[in-house]
């Protein structure tokens, strides 16, 4: 197999997850399952959240796929390696530089990092699970550039 390949495969794995991510988002944590997320939209006090059990359903496909893939030379292992890298992404921008789960000093500079901080701000103006906007994790709608976007009508 050529490292062309295995490049194309990590990087499937890691833009896939966010498609993923935002339908999990929106029709499961803000849908059946809102029991586990809500706790991540209300304010409190504790270090642990249900919604954290999320990480272990996430990262089951691609422990799954790197253990069984028959080794480091198979597409499925970077795959496995792709979906972990966007583990990795996703928990340090949401936990820590957009939640601070570990305090910090960062200062968004790039348009990119202000629009995806300011759309995941938008999306918990909701407190419930029925009027939230803005799913996605890695990537946000240019709308989420402007500094004065109103988020869709609540209740």
């Amino acid at each position: 197999m050529s490292a062309l390949l295995f490049i194309l495969a990590f990087l499937v794995g890691f833009s896939g997850m966010e498609g993923v991510a935002w339908l999990t988002h929106k029709y499961i944590m803000h849908g059946p399952l809102w029991s586990l997320h809500k706790d991540h939209h209300v304010p409190h006090d504790h270090a642990m959240e249900r919604n954290d059990l999320f990480a272990l359903f996430f990262a089951s496909p691609a422990i799954l796929l790197m253990v069984f893939s028959g080794g480091v030379w198979t597409v499925w292992f970077w795959l496995g390696a792709g979906i972990t890298g966007y583990g990795l992404a996703y928990s340090i921008f949401h936990d820590i530089i957009v939640h601070r789960r570990i305090k910090i000093k960062h200062k968004p500079t790039t348009r990119y990092m202000k629009r995806i901080i300011r759309a995941h701000k938008v999306h918990h103006k909701s407190l419930r699970k029925d009027d939230a906007e803005a799913f996605g994790f890695l990537f946000a709608l240019p709308r989420y550039d402007a500094k004065d976007y109103k988020p869709k009508q609540q209740g």
